[in-house]
């Protein structure tokens, strides 16, 4: 007689629901602070169902948020060459892009977002960041005089 081998909680089985009922929990835990386990109901939506703009957002955010930079930046990109005009996008685009240390990149997509959502602050906010980080950097490069 063989023993079970130990096994996550979970582990090899499809959460309860639907697709439907993933993306939402998927939602939920992300709002609630948990985006690792928040992106693991997302990435089974995706294979069920395929990719939405709403589920690459939703993507993005959580890949944003466990530092999968490179992945959420391809989210978000993809959202930018679908809909130019969608300013979260340019946001998210931004905002992954600055944590890869590709400020001048951001900048242009956050200074979009800023131009499209001017009353968004948090827009903003990250935009007067990702200059600053420039101006620093500059200030960095250039020779004591």
């Amino acid at each position: 007689m063989s023993t079970p081998a130990h096994r996550t909680p979970g582990e090899g089985r499809a959460p309860v629901g639907d697709a439907h009922d993933w993306f939402r929990r998927g939602c939920q835990l992300l709002d609630q602070g948990h985006p690792a386990a928040a992106l693991e109901l997302l990435v089974r939506v995706q294979l069920a169902e395929g990719t939405s703009h709403h589920l690459s957002e939703t993507m993005g955010r959580a890949r944003l948020a466990v530092g999968r930079y490179v992945e959420a930046e391809r989210d978000f990109a993809d959202l930018v060459s679908d809909r130019p005009d969608d300013d979260y996008a340019r946001l998210g685009l931004g905002l992954a892009l600055a944590r890869q240390g590709r400020f001048d990149e951001a900048v242009e997509h956050l200074a979009l977002a800023v131009a499209m959502r001017p009353d968004r602050e948090e827009y903003g906010n990250h935009l007067r960041q990702a200059r600053a980080t420039l101006r620093a950097q500059a200030e960095v490069r250039e020779p004591l005089a």
